[in-house]
């Protein structure tokens, strides 16, 4: 199978280099076209366009960074759209709109292409040790034809509906994301300003009901005043714009995820391309500054 891979950010590059370690024929392409290099020292192949790509690849995974990005490498000048083959399929495992989603995927049918939305979570980590969380929506069929090479880049695979229904679900997480963060910093600057050991206090919390991934592997960036890239500030907020423009449709209020993206807005100037754990400068008492 050959497998076309296009995004070769901080999360796809790592992604890309699973499936040529599992034994695939991957061919990748990115608008920054030295990030190629490294893979094709691994054996992939570079494609010059994404239309040439798709005309070389059984499964193309897109993984790029909104809901633009997505449809310039589908639908512009040179896009997959012109060089996809009848029968072959598109895994996007970017965070984008779902509902546009279901629109590029109405455009792709008509070319007797499949797709599913796939997007992820697990941040760099994830990427690197294949142990993402992968929210799919799409056909049954096409789920299990792309369901070999998910398997390579995931852990945990759940095949949630219809087009779109992956989307859907990568908002949920990341609306529950911003408010564990959020929770986390304002837990830690109240540790401090006590006069708490804040890794004692972690190392306790974590063992009760308050216990989380994020507290156990982003408190002690917290506390440390460092937050080296996990996942980009600036793109959760992305991420929490577009799920937020999702439940404004569904006349629905979320308070705490709005609270986040206030914080968040505040923070892009500094710590927008730093780790999402530097929601803790937005609580950060004027004692451990």
């Amino acid at each position: 199978m050959n497998v076309g891979f296009i995004g070769l950010g901080s999360m796809g590059g790592l992604m890309a280099r699973n499936l040529l370690k599992a034994g695939f024929s991957v061919v990748v392409h990115n608008r920054t076209r030295e990030k190629e290099r490294p893979l094709v020292e691994l054996g992939a192949t570079s494609s010059e366009t994404p239309a040439s790509l798709g005309a070389e690849a059984d499964i193309v995974i897109t993984m790029v960074s909104d809901t633009k990005d997505v449809e310039q490498v589908l639908f512009g000048a040179n896009g997959l759209a012109t060089g996809l083959r009848p029968g072959s399929l598109v895994v996007d495992m970017s965070t984008i709109s779902a509902l546009e989603t279901q629109r590029f995927a109405e455009k792709l049918l008509e070319l007797e292409v499949g797709i599913i939305d796939a997007p992820v979570s697990g941040g760099t980590e994830g990427a690197k040790s294949a142990k993402l969380t992968i929210f799919v929506g799409g056909s049954k069929d096409d789920f299990n034809r792309a369901l070999p090479v998910l398997e390579r880049l995931g852990s945990t695979i759940t095949h949630f509906g219809p087009i779109g229904s992956g989307q859907t679900a990568k908002a949920v997480n990341q609306i529950i994301i911003a408010s564990t963060f959020l929770g986390v910093a304002e837990g830690i600057a109240l540790a401090k300003s006590a006069g708490l050991d804040p890794n004692m206090a972690i190392d306790a919390i974590s063992k009760g009901l308050a216990s989380s991934w994020i507290l156990e592997n982003r408190g002690p960036r917290m506390i440390d005043g460092s937050y080296p890239l996990g996942f980009k500030l600036a793109l959760h907020r992305k991420d929490l714009r577009i799920a937020l423009e999702q439940a404004a449709s569904l006349a629905l209020n979320l308070p705490g995820a709005q609270l986040v993206a206030t914080l968040e807005d505040s923070l892009m100037e500094d710590f927008g391309d730093q780790d999402m754990s530097s929601i803790y400068e937005s609580v950060r008492p004027k004692e451990d500054s």
